[in-house]
């Protein structure tokens, strides 16, 4: 067990928040996203669903010590454990089966399963579950096929399958058994289930992403959390109506971002405690008068809490993302055998095996005793200190008086038109590392001057960003990120299942209901707000859009993805349409595109090298800048150009810094800018420009980029730098890197393991014997003032 002082040490994370996390904590695995206690309260098991090694470690809660870690090829959510502490059942994931665990000696011991159905890509996808040990019924709710599953224990055979009306997360038994409670993920709904007469009785309204439940011990009150409205809607059972709706939030009215998604209730059941996972807190109520429950408090914990449980006086948190955190000179070490971490193994049958620095990124435990009042108070206190979101700045800039930057939403801007550029995946080492001038590695520059000069030319003729960090993990949530501020709690929960090659399907951009935003994207906001808005690829797959709003918004002959025709095709087909607008007088004050081919395609055999896919991109920003630059509102344009995520390349500081640019009439002029800023700062100096409000408290809390601008506009236009490099050239040797690059699929982005892809990268670029630099994950360590000065 570790401890971190609560007064001694803050840790500022990539995305601008902060954590201070109370209590103590054991180490987990990858992505915890659930735990079950077993009826004694002497055992807990937790199961570990991430993009790496996946697992389910068996604890004692008597002495709070790991009893056993053992490896599972695929689980998500769902684990319970039966009523004798015999046994342990644990969802498979798509390979639609419940695993049954013999607990003996303290050790799980894998007995049996229990098949749903054929595995993926067949379509079933168990979640949560639970059990009736006295007719032994197991019962399964699922997300890809939205099913209720009830399974014979004895004979495996399932007795019944019933539709939900959407994705379920998980269920939860009546008391007496006679009840069922499912809370409906993909809808706003918890279902009841009589198990009696197995048909569907009632349905109740709640709010947005129903997930976590938690039964009182009379049954009479059910506690549902809701993982997009961050509130928890509190329901009477037997009259079967909401009773009240706790708003989770650390204000009253904000916006989307607290990811409400786990509730426990204290043992006296006076006090709930509730996980916001983007908050890195737990919200803290007394319910001790139903219908008139009163907000007590927050405790502060690690990144991302995912489920929360309350054992005597002791509350237990799994925090998704760990710490990520605070300097830990006995935790995992890289170059320690002996330590636990995920492991990639290499491509060539002599590589050795590469480590990944993304799978130290260990969830953890926390383990905090019930505070008092006071210590809650504190733990409040810190909590809002975390936050750079308040209801304060949730719509001003804090920019200079006088800045082109409006000082609120409300407040006009010389800044008439916006180009929301996104590339793919790229690290800022990867292609600045080699700029002098900023915070880089030039060890790490794959992609330096000669085959971006364009890029390094807006670095040095605009604005060089070196502390910039995109929020996003990978494409799959990077997208939502860049165009909605927020990933809700489905994507961050499933884009590690098909990412980590374990079944699942790529349901960004719009393509899954239940993985957009609830309020929309920056296009909602636009049309809400009266903005004109425009995209070109982005949501917008084989022209035709993805989401309504994009109907008749959309530029119906720009190429999406398909990394056969190139970026600077791309620009010719957006320069056909901008003439067509410029000539009307029509040009969107909002346009959003995408630029592909830095993405590449690895060494695959025939097709455009890595240096010539990133140089077409390159030439196709430059070629972009230009001609807005020659055009009639230069003056009044600013263009920002920013990379999805970073897929895990290599940089020193951290494996979520990536490079940014800025262009336009009012862009500064030679510009180097440390500021530590977030694709939700560009989202909200955006917002401020447009006049509109922010789509989540990531971009509400973001600092906008208004040191980058002139009050005055500079009609000096830019000039696309030259090609240093074929973009012709092909991959022509057959290599182990080629090999491995022809197993790829570059259909869709992101359908190809990202650590792989990158060590083909590195190695197809530097040589096959090149050692690949593994990801960096920073923790900005923050001491205490105070503590520094005594030390």
């Amino acid at each position: 067990i570790c401890s971190l002082a609560q007064d001694t040490k803050k840790i500022i994370l990539p995305n601008g928040w902060a954590l201070s996390p109370a209590g103590n904590s054991l180490s987990l695995g990858d992505l915890p996203l659930n735990m079950a206690v077993s009826k004694s309260k002497k055992l807990m098991a937790i199961t570990n669903n991430g993009q790496s090694k996946q697992s389910i470690q068996l604890v004692n809660l008597v002495s709070n010590t790991i009893l056993d870690n053992i490896k599972i090829d695929k689980s998500w959510l769902g684990i319970t454990f039966s009523a004798d502490e015999k046994t342990l059942y644990a969802s498979g994931g798509n390979d639609n089966w419940i695993l049954k665990y013999s607990i003996i000696n303290n050790k799980l011991i894998l007995a049996d399963s229990i098949i749903l159905g054929d595995k993926w890509p067949n379509k079933i996808s168990p979640a949560g579950i639970c059990i009736n040990d006295e007719k032994n019924i197991l019962y399964v709710v699922t997300k890809d096929d939205s099913s209720l599953y009830e399974v014979n224990l004895i004979n495996k055979k399932i007795i019944k399958k019933t539709a939900l009306p959407a994705e379920a997360y998980t269920c939860v038994l009546s008391n007496d058994k006679s009840e069922l409670y499912i809370s409906i993920w993909g809808a706003e709904k918890l279902v009841v289930y009589n198990t009696l007469s197995q048909k569907i009785t009632n349905s109740i309204l709640t709010g947005t992403h129903p997930n976590d439940l938690i039964l009182s011990k009379n049954g009479k009150t059910i506690y549902v959390a809701n993982g997009e409205d961050n509130s928890v809607s509190v329901i009477d059972i037997k009259n079967k109506k909401v009773l009240e709706t706790l708003n989770c939030a650390l204000y009253p009215n904000a916006p989307a971002g607290s990811t409400t998604n786990g509730v426990a209730l204290s043992a006296d059941e006076k006090t709930l405690y509730i996980a916001n996972a983007d908050n890195n807190c737990l919200a803290v109520f007394d319910v001790t008068e139903l219908g008139n429950s009163k907000s007590k408090g927050f405790i502060p914990v690690g990144w991302y809490p995912t489920s929360v449980k309350v054992v005597g006086s002791k509350i237990y948190v799994t925090n998704g993302k760990g710490f990520s955190s605070f300097a830990n000179p006995l935790g995992p070490d890289p170059y320690n055998k002996n330590a636990q971490m995920a492991v990639q193994k290499g491509l060539l049958k002599n590589t050795k095996e590469v480590q990944y620095i993304g799978g130290l990124m260990k969830g953890t435990l926390s383990i905090i005793n019930t505070p008092s009042d006071k210590q809650l108070g504190l733990y409040s206190a810190a909590v809002y200190d975390n936050t750079p979101y308040t209801k304060m700045n949730e719509e001003k800039s804090n920019a200079e008086i006088g800045s082109v930057i409006p000082q609120k939403v409300s407040d006009p801007s010389k800044i008439k038109y916006v180009f929301y550029i996104v590339k793919e995946n790229r690290t800022y080492d990867q292609v600045l590392g080699d700029v002098k001038e900023g915070n880089g590695d030039a060890s790490l520059c794959l992609f330096g001057e000669k085959i971006t000069p364009n890029q390094h030319a807006l670095t040095k003729e605009f604005v060089l960003l070196d502390n910039f960090y995109v929020n996003g993990e990978v494409s799959a949530d990077g997208h939502n990120w860049t165009f909605g501020a927020y990933a809700n709690d489905y994507l961050e929960k499933n884009w590690v299942t098909s990412y980590g090659g374990r079944g699942g399907n790529y349901d960004a951009e719009g393509t899954r209901a239940i993985a957009n935003n609830k309020n929309g994207f920056i296009w909602d906001y636009a049309k809400r707000a009266g903005v004109s808005y425009r995209t070109y690829g982005e949501f917008a797959d084989d022209y035709k859009p993805n989401l309504p709003v994009l109907k008749d918004h959309f530029c119906p002959y720009f190429t999406s993805w398909d990394q056969s025709v190139r970026d600077t095709t791309r620009v010719g087909q957006w320069k056909r349409d901008f003439d067509s607008l410029l000539s009307k007088n029509a040009v969107p004050r909002l346009n959003t595109m995408r630029l592909i081919n830095d993405h590449t395609e690895g060494m695959k055999l025939g097709k455009p090298s890595p240096y010539a896919h990133v140089a077409d991109n390159d030439l196709a920003v430059g070629m972009l800048v230009e001609y807005l630059s020659k055009s009639s509102i230069w003056n009044e344009t600013v263009v920002f150009i920013v990379e999805d995520d970073a897929q895990n390349g290599p940089d020193h500081v951290d494996a979520h810094r990536s490079p940014a640019y800025l262009a336009g009439g009012f862009v500064k002029r030679g510009f180097v800018d440390h500021t530590a800023y977030s694709t939700t700062s560009i989202l909200k100096t955006i917002e401020l420009i447009l006049g509109m409000p922010p789509m989540s408290q990531y971009d509400a809390g973001a600092t906008p980029l208004w040191r980058c601008f002139d009050n005055v506009p500079n009609p000096k236009g830019f000039i696309t730098k030259p090609l240093q490099f074929d973009i012709n050239e092909k991959n022509t040797a057959r290599t182990a890197m080629q090999r491995k690059s022809e197993t790829f699929n570059f259909k869709k982005e992101d359908s190809i393991n990202d650590f792989e892809f990158n060590e083909v990268l590195w190695k197809g670029l530097k040589g096959e014997n090149a050692l690949v630099p593994a990801p960096k994950r920073a923790a900005f360590l923050k001491m205490n003032p105070k503590k520094d000065a005594d030390d």
